[in-house]
Parts: structure tokens; C-alpha cells; sequence
């Protein structure tokens, strides 16, 4: 009889809401992107730049040169594919990326967020090596990007080597963290409030890269 009773307690409970499992609901799905129909959804700073095209079966999109004909007004990243008609404040981004050249210490991909205009956003410089200039989160604030992090973990790019990345932004504490294949463990983060609800986009400062699987949650 006791056991009856406990097992029917069990079940009653599991109808409960848990106050611990609604803080850690995910940000609701607003975009999914697997880049097998076409590009529609992006909106890219060259078009000649970016080729979608297919890969060993797979659909990506992806840079094909490092050189851009688009010429930003401060000192920014030179290739940009960002979200059309999507905004959010607070968002987890997740993607799969390949860096198809090899060019040494600066080698990167870049990830852009809370973007206001083409002088005002965030991004994500994961070169390979750090330096004030490469592998940090930066800002671009109506002047040349500045480094807001003062990171020393390399970016290990391996050749034909598919690698995930993760972002996670909450406007309200100002936190951005950065994932580089280990999800569990930021690769670099800080904390600012600057720039609030704004676009979302992917791409490079002037490296080349392949792009896929891109998840947004946010709101």
C-alpha cells in the first residue's frame, strides 16, 4: 500500500510546474537556416563574395575570396551576411563553420550582433591568434573596432575541419559569451550594455569561410 502511494505521489508531482525548469527554458526558436533551398534570408554586404553552393552532397554558403568591394566607413570586417527582417535583444545563436584558407594568425571567422547600423554593432573576432586585434569581442562605436575583451585563447581552426560556435547575449545583465566547439565553457565573454536590440549575421573580416546550420533563439 505504502508503495502505491508513493508511486501516485510521483506521478501527481510530475504534473507540477518546476520554478528551477522555467529558468532554464530556452529562448523560443525565430530562425533555422540549413542553406539547402538557397540564400534568401541573408542580406550580404558583396554579393560577389559569397557563393552558395554545394559541397560532398551538402548545401553552405559561403566567402570565396578575401578581398571585398565593400569599403566600411570605420575600420570593420569587410565580409557580412546578416539575418533579413530579424531583430532580437536577448538570443542564444549557434552555427557550424569551416575556414577554407589557411592565412595564418589572424585566420577567423567572425559573428556580428545587436547590429544598429554599418558604424554601431558587436562582433566576435575568432582569429586564431589573440591580439588586440584578433580573437576578441568587439565594438564598432562610430570608429575603427575595438577590442572589449582581453582574450589569450587561441582559436584552434583545423583545416577541412567543421567546427560549432555558440553566442549567448542577455541585454539585461550585459553579459556575451562566446562558445568555440566546447559548449559548456565560455572560449572568451564580457559584459557591456552599449547597443541593445539589433540584427544578427555572420561572416569574416577578410578570411574565407563555409557556413551552415545556423539556430537563432532569442526575443
Amino acid at each position: 500500500m505504502k508503495a502505491i502511494t508513493l508511486v501516485t505521489a510521483a506521478f501527481l508531482l510530475s504534473f507540477v510546474p518546476n520554478p528551477l525548469a522555467d529558468k532554464t527554458t530556452k529562448l523560443p526558436l525565430i530562425f533555422e537556416e540549413n542553406f539547402e533551398k538557397d540564400k534568401s534570408h541573408w542580406d550580404v554586404t558583396d554579393s560577389k563574395s559569397w557563393t552558395h553552393r554545394k559541397v560532398n552532397g551538402n548545401h553552405v554558403f559561403g566567402i570565396n575570396r578575401r578581398k571585398s568591394d565593400y569599403k566600411p566607413k570605420v575600420r570593420s570586417p569587410y565580409h557580412i551576411a546578416l539575418i533579413k527582417d530579424i531583430e532580437v535583444a536577448d538570443f542564444e545563436l549557434t552555427f557550424d563553420v569551416k575556414s577554407t584558407k589557411d592565412t595564418g594568425g589572424h585566420r577567423d571567422c567572425c559573428v556580428f550582433f545587436n547590429w544598429q547600423d554599418s558604424n554601431h554593432f558587436y562582433y566576435c573576432h575568432l582569429g586564431a591568434n589573440p591580439d588586440p586585434h584578433s580573437g576578441q569581442i568587439m565594438i564598432v562605436k562610430d570608429a575603427p573596432r575595438k577590442a572589449m575583451t582581453n582574450n589569450k585563447n587561441k582559436t584552434p581552426w583545423k583545416n577541412n575541419t567543421w567546427h560549432k560556435v555558440k553566442v549567448i547575449r542577455d541585454t539585461k545583465k550585459g553579459t556575451i559569451e562566446i562558445y568555440f566547439d566546447d559548449m559548456n565553457k565560455p572560449h572568451m565573454s564580457v559584459t557591456d550594455k552599449t547597443f541593445g536590440k539589433g540584427r544578427i549575421g555572420i561572416g569574416s573580416f577578410d578570411d574565407m569561410n563555409d557556413f551552415d546550420n545556423v539556430i537563432l533563439r532569442g526575443k
